[in-house]
């Protein structure tokens, strides 16, 4: 279900109050450009793709129908206008390599993170989301920023709430070697000075 304060904004806009329609920009603007630029990589697209996700939300605000929220509405429009913004450059985004980790190695590693400072392990994942292949990317932000349940990333991205548990488990274990490439040198360094 919409948020009652969003389906009342929702209701003014299509009665007619096109202003009302600035309160919705304001309140996703931050989102859709994080999800767009986590998918396509590029602060200019993203921004034009925020800006198209907008237009389009606008132009189909009369059918949405309230069965979702408003922001799982207009990250499934974000998501789209991603993936045709994806297919019409036809450009290939960082792909990274990963070994096979197992469940328990990227425990240690999520472990291991948990004595970063917060601020610099929110910072060396931003950083590293980045890296990460744009579907990855955009689900883990979804997943473990935005909160978003299973149920409700099904429905932005079209799979099924098991399909997309395994591709965050899978997006988990890139971003797990990514951060563990990037990390462990840091971790080993400062360990070294302490024994020091």
């Amino acid at each position: 279900m919409a948020t009652n304060n969003d389906q009342h904004y929702i209701n003014l806009i299509i009665d007619g109050n096109t202003n009302a329609f600035s309160v919705l920009v304001d309140r996703y603007k931050d989102l859709v450009f994080t999800l767009a630029l986590r998918m396509l990589k590029n602060r200019e697209e993203a921004e034009e793709v925020s800006q198209d996700t907008f237009i389009k939300a606008y132009k189909s605000l009369s059918k949405f129908k309230g069965d979702s929220k408003f922001s799982t509405w207009i990250y499934k429009v974000a998501y789209n206008t991603c993936l045709d913004r994806i297919k019409k450059n036809k450009k290939k985004y960082n792909e990274v390599t990963i070994d096979e980790f197992t469940e328990h190695q990227v425990k240690i590693i999520d472990n291991a993170l948990d004595n970063i400072v917060e601020n610099e392990r929110k910072q060396a994942i931003q950083d590293c989301l980045y890296l990460l292949p744009s579907e990855d990317s955009f689900l883990l932000t979804l997943f473990y920023f935005e909160e978003q349940s299973l149920e409700e990333i099904s429905k932005v991205v079209g799979l099924t709430a098991n399909n997309v548990k395994v591709k965050i488990f899978r997006g988990r274990k890139k971003l797990a070697s990514i951060l563990r490439q990037r990390l462990e040198p840091e971790i080993i360094n400062s360990y070294e000075s302490e024994r020091r």
